[in-house]
């Protein structure tokens, strides 16, 4: 009774620790972004595409699986970069990248004629999904993906919150448009992101950020192990 009833306490708190992680690096990584994409040329091409179609459901739409497969393939990058570099370079190289990102997101964005609608040719979702993917390949927002799925190792969380942050910076950019451009604080959201990926970056150099809470894991698992050792002989007693 005592072993089956610790191994069940073991098992939710393994459970409940595991899901925690997951949607922690989910909310960083929508936060992170949502800030990041806020006055990005991927957001200025929504304006762009939302005065010239007038479609703003068709161009959400399109910029949603243009987002999912652009971030993507860019979570699977920075998984994949998670186990081919050494811990120590990966730290150091993922801390410096979130500083030089920080330092990035400061600079004004703006739009250059590559980055417009690629053609006013066939459907408005085809023209809205082939130019925001294209607009994304190197943005600051794909590169804060990979080095997130690098840092956390947790590819599906990250790319879900990453997507979900540019939903949450886009889809009001379509559907106010230039209402909405000209009320943004555009300096103070930069700069709270810059912050964030300052703080970020400090962290994981000094090797005290989020990703913690993966360390405690094998603790609970082990600890689970040696209370049900201890418990083996009074449950045979019983």
């Amino acid at each position: 009774m005592f072993k089956s009833a610790n191994n069940k306490g073991i098992t939710f708190l393994y459970t409940y620790l595991n899901r925690s992680i997951l949607i922690l690096h989910f909310s960083v990584s929508t936060g992170v972004v949502a800030l990041a994409e806020i006055g990005d040329k991927t957001q200025l091409l929504a304006f762009v595409l939302a005065a010239r179609f007038k479609r703003p459901l068709l161009i959400v739409l399109g910029i949603l699986l243009a987002t999912l497969i652009n971030h993507g393939l860019a979570g699977y990058l920075g998984a994949w970069i998670t186990s081919v570099l050494d811990p120590d370079w990966l730290r150091y190289t993922l801390a410096s990248s979130f500083i030089a990102m920080a330092v990035w997101i400061m600079i004004p964005d703006s739009l250059v004629e590559d980055d417009k609608p690629v053609s006013e040719q066939g459907s408005v979702f085809a023209v809205t999904f082939v130019s925001f993917f294209m607009a994304e390949m190197g943005d600051k927002t794909q590169i804060a993906t990979v080095a997130m799925a690098a840092r956390y190792g947790s590819a599906l969380s990250v790319v879900l919150g990453t997507t979900l942050g540019m939903m949450i910076a886009n889809v009001p950019a379509v559907y106010l448009g230039e209402k909405l451009a000209g009320k943004i604080p555009m300096r103070l959201v930069h700069g709270m992101a810059a912050l964030i990926f300052v703080t970020l970056g400090s962290l994981i150099f000094l090797g005290l950020d989020t990703n913690w809470l993966n360390k405690l894991a094998p603790i609970i698992e082990k600890a689970g192990l040696d209370v049900v050792a201890l418990n083996a002989p009074l449950t045979c007693q019983l």
